[in-house]
Parts: structure tokens; sequence; C-alpha cells
């Protein structure tokens, strides 16, 4: 009998699921250099403000500022980072967060493109009778065929 149960308490212990050890994250990129925090500087303020500062040594470098505002504890924050892209080029962003979300300013994020040409004069025409239809409404007046467009009786 004891031989049966030692028997079925290792039938037991080999079909346990087997866990390997956690493994370390992978790095960004797969790469493994790792680049010292040359400054950070983190000062609070009153009420949820602060100050923050970090340069790295990779050369990047975040300054920026934030402080409470509006109803729900939302932070707005204004401030810059810069780094040098992977070509070569110096990246400046300046940037605000706040009520109206993140609004980036950059010599090198895309513009959209200006509108490809003039309005043509029949849209311009459209949007005239239009108004001129609204206003007619709004005297009680109907300027003809729309005026059995109104609302179901």
């Amino acid at each position: 009998m004891n031989t049966v149960i030692l028997a079925v308490v290792v039938a037991v212990a080999a079909a346990a699921p087997q866990y390997a050890a956690p493994q370390a994250p992978t790095r960004y990129g797969g790469s493994s250099e790792e680049v010292p925090i040359i400054r950070h500087d983190f000062v609070p303020g009153n009420e949820g403000s602060y100050k923050l500062d970090v340069e790295t040594g990779n050369g990047i470098v975040v300054s920026q500022s934030g402080s409470p505002s509006g109803p729900g504890g939302a932070v707005a924050k204004a401030g810059q980072y810069s780094y040098t892209a992977p070509d070569g080029t110096d990246v400046v962003v300046k940037f605000v967060a706040d009520e109206n979300g993140y609004q980036p300013q950059s010599d090198l994020l895309p513009v959209a493109p200006a509108f490809p040409h003039p309005i043509p004069q029949f849209v311009l025409d459209q949007i005239a009778k239009a108004a001129e239809e609204d206003a007619a409404a709004a005297r009680g007046k109907s300027s003809g065929l729309s005026g059995s467009y109104g609302t179901p009786q």
C-alpha cells in the first residue's frame, strides 16, 4: 500500500507544470548599452506643481514643469525635450499639454499642406443660397422648394 501511495505522489509531482525562471525584460531596440543619468532634478512645488530637468549620457535632455489646472486634478505641463536622431539630426520639441491635449512644436514635425485649390464658385453659390434660405426661414418666409422639406407634422 505504501508503494502505491508513493507511486501516486511521484506521478502527481512529475505531472505538475514546470515554470521557467523569470527573465529580465529586453531593452528597447535590442541594445544592451546602459545609459547613465547625468542630471535628474525634480523639484515639487505647492499644490501639485513641479519642475523636472533630466539629462542622460546619450544626449537626451528633458525640461518640463507642470501645475494643476481645472477640476479633476488634471495637470497642465509645458516644456521641451531634445535628442540626436539616428541620422545625426538634432531634434528639439517644445510642447504644452493641457485641457486642449498635447501640442508639440518643432521644425521637424510635418505640416498639413495648404488647401490645394480655391473654393469653386458653385460651392460658394451653394453656401450663399443656404444662407438666404436660413434667413428667410428665420423671418418665417419660404424661399421656394426648400419649404417642402420642413419638420414632419
